[in-house]
Parts: C-alpha cells; sequence; structure tokens
C-alpha cells in the first residue's frame, strides 16, 4: 500500500469493486453503488488491490488511511538495526592483559551489531614497530573469526597508523 492509490472518482473506470471496511456489506458491488455508501458514511472510497480481480476497495477516511501509512513506515525504520562504528586503539607493544581487556570489549561491540574499527598508533619512534602492530591485529582478527568479518583489511592509513575493520557476521536464517 503506497500513497498511489486511488480514491473516489479515480475509481469510475471499473465497473465492478469488491467492497470492504467500516462494518458494512462487504462483496462485489458496481462504481455508483460503493460510491453512494462512500457518501452515506461520510468516507472516501480508497482502491487498496488494483491487481485483484474486481479491484479490491475499503471504506475509510483517506487523511487517516495516509497517516497510518506514515506511522507504520516511520516505526519501521525506528525498528531497523543500526550499526556503530566502534574503536578500539593499540599500542604496537601492548601487553597480553590490555589486549584480552579490549578483545572482551571488540566481541561485545561485534555482538551487539556494531562494526569495529580497531587500530595500532605508532608515536615517536615506535613506527620501527610496524611488524608488532601487524602481529597484534592479525592475532585480533583470527580471535575474533568466529563473530567477525574482515569489512576493510590490515593497511596503514597516513603514516602512524595501521588499521582494520570487521563486521559482524550475518546471521543465518
Amino acid at each position: 500500500m503506497d500513497q498511489n492509490n486511488k480514491i473516489n472518482e479515480e475509481l469510475s473506470s471499473y465497473d465492478e469493486l469488491r467492497l470492504v471496511g467500516h462494518e458494512t456489506f462487504h462483496g462485489v458491488c458496481s462504481y455508483a453503488a460503493a460510491m453512494a455508501t462512500a457518501e452515506m458514511l461520510g468516507v472516501d472510497l480508497v482502491c487498496i488491490n488494483e491487481s485483484a480481480n474486481p479491484p479490491v476497495c475499503k471504506l475509510i477516511d483517506y487523511q487517516k488511511f495516509l497517516y497510518q501509512q506514515k506511522k507504520k513506515e516511520k516505526e519501521k525504520k525506528s525498528n531497523a538495526n543500526k550499526s556503530e562504528l566502534k574503536e578500539l586503539r593499540f599500542g604496537p607493544q601492548t601487553s597480553q592483559h590490555d589486549y584480552e581487556f579490549k578483545l572482551k570489549h571488540a566481541r561485545e561491540f561485534l555482538t551487539e551489531g556494531n562494526k569495529l574499527k580497531a587500530f595500532v598508533f605508532f608515536s615517536g619512534r615506535q613506527i620501527t614497530y610496524k611488524d608488532q602492530g601487524e602481529e597484534l591485529l592479525n592475532k585480533l582478527i583470527s580471535d575474533l573469526s568466529d563473530i567477525s568479518q574482515i569489512e576493510s583489511p590490515l593497511k596503514m592509513e597516513g603514516n602512524r597508523k595501521m588499521i582494520v575493520i570487521l563486521s559482524p557476521k550475518k546471521k543465518k536464517k
């Protein structure tokens, strides 16, 4: 049901219509009889299924119908899964305890449906430890491989950051 439904006079091209709604006669009737019923009840004749034979029309207030459609669309959008990009920062010589602590947070972020941007930041002369930073991120990728997939592979961003972006695995239905 979209907002391009035919209403009232726009339905005059049909000889017969299937009438539903407003606790009245349900069944097939002529266009003239359907319009007379709509006018008597003070509502609109709205086509809700044009492809049916004969087309299905509902006796409702059209403005109220549009309002309900907008409300349903808004509700669908609010229920849609919104994912954020969470970040974890590591140093090239991060200790085992700190790594495990951040790994736990990374698991939480991914199970909540968020994406994860993990990066190793090299400050000063630490840039000489690029291999340690790469090892650390590869270990993180393998430790999270059961719940995540690589969205953007390991790469250098500028000359001070090595990043990887992980996203949660799609759940099979």
